[in-house]
């Protein structure tokens, strides 16, 4: 089987050249939009004009910082109705999700989410980080939802796309508020991130844990600050998300860690690392998933690595592809999160070793749907009991 959203082949694309670096960004340039008939090419010369006209609280450096400043954010309201989503991926630990906002000012440059941005008539690329879909009505939306006869108590994650606890959400609260819902039905919830904003609704995680409801994924990709900083640069330090993994611990909130992707000759080699850090800061599980380069991601990607590892760019390419039957990417289920190959299975056994040693297991915490309920009669206090 194939990931519909996925592509059946990886066909030859001519390599971009090198954009330079943005301040706070992981992609530099936004690719062609592989939906959109017209393209838009930039003229060398008037983009050479651009940039010496450009003024210099926008594009253009300052003494402090050589590299140029990327766009600033902007928000639209996501008119959707309806929040809910359902998958069939075998892949994956829950078959419906949610996910608050669309596009992610993290700015991870490896993020298989980027071309979903092509299907707003954005691209993968700057526009997937910069132009961010606010859906103010996520809370209603999941209300109604639960409330329908039709709903099946379930696992429902939250940001399996986009990360609900991205830089907007401290001012928004959308996350929240959807939790608080969670909590009210008592419906399980799994929640992806790489914030530690994610402590700020430990109040509502404690509750949901009454019900065995409640379990945070935290993804770990490296504890190198440079390497965070060029492949992550708007999420959460190394530091933060381990201290994130403290205090939901010590809350008695089950936390999963996940050290995804993989990315080989650039953090395959901190895998015993993460794990035992991890594993002393209190997370129970941990997993990984191999890195796959679907669609634009690719041509992004190989951008980055120029980039930022100019002198292990063909490397790591070539490892991919050895991972993934000669391409960029494997969109088959039961191989495209786990690869396959001599390096892929050498890393499997790595990360099997590191989780041994650590103490800590492998595979996610199982969530109870036992306690669901459709609230009715008078309004209950959210934290009240019945």
């Amino acid at each position: 089987m194939i990931d519909p959203l996925d592509e059946p082949s990886d066909p030859p694309s001519p390599a971009p050249a090198p954009a330079p670096s943005l301040r706070g960004r992981g992609a530099a340039h936004n690719p062609h939009n592989r939906f959109e008939r017209l393209r838009y090419e930039e003229d060398p010369e008037f983009a050479e004009f651009q940039r010496h006209a450009a003024r210099a609280d926008a594009l253009a450096p300052d003494a402090a910082d050589p590299e140029p400043r990327g766009p600033a954010t902007r928000f639209y309201v996501d008119p959707s109705r309806s929040l809910l989503s359902t998958n069939q991926s075998p892949d994956i630990g829950f078959d419906a999700s949610i996910n608050p906002y669309r596009g992610c000012e993290h700015g991870c440059i490896y993020c298989y989410a980027r071309p979903s941005h092509e299907y707003l008539g954005f691209s993968a690329g700057l526009d997937f980080e910069s132009r961010i879909l606010v859906k103010r009505d996520a809370p209603k939306l999941l209300r109604e939802s639960l409330m329908s006869r039709r709903w099946k108590p379930q696992v429902v994650a939250i940001g399996a796309v986009t990360d609900g606890y991205q830089p907007i959400e401290r001012k928004l609260g959308l996350t929240r508020r959807c939790l608080e819902v969670f909590a009210e039905f008592r419906n399980p919830v799994s929640v992806i991130t790489k914030s530690a904003l994610v402590t700020r609704d430990i109040d509502i995680f404690q509750e949901l844990c009454r019900f065995d409801a409640a379990l945070v994924n935290v993804s770990i990709t490296t504890l190198s600050r440079d390497t965070h900083r060029a492949m992550e640069p708007r999420a959460a330090s190394p530091e933060r998300r381990l201290g994130a993994i403290r205090s939901l611990a010590a809350a008695g909130i089950p936390v999963h860690v996940m050290v995804a992707p993989i990315v080989p000759c650039i953090n395959d080699h901190e895998i015993p690392d993460i794990v035992e850090a991890v594993a002393e800061a209190g997370a129970r599980s941990a997993s990984h998933t191999m890195l796959r380069l679907p669609y634009g991601v690719k041509d992004l990607f190989e951008n980055w690595l120029e980039r930022h590892y100019p002198d292990r760019k063909e490397k790591v390419l070539n490892r991919v592809r050895s991972m993934r039957d000669g391409r960029l990417n494997d969109p088959h289920f039961h191989t495209r999160m786990r690869a396959n190959g001599i390096f892929a299975q050498q890393t499997h056994e790595l990360f099997e070793l590191a989780c041994r040693r650590a103490g800590i297991a492998e595979g996610l915490t199982e969530l109870s749907t036992a306690a669901f309920r459709r609230p009715g009669g008078p309004q209950l206090s959210l934290f009240g009991e019945e």
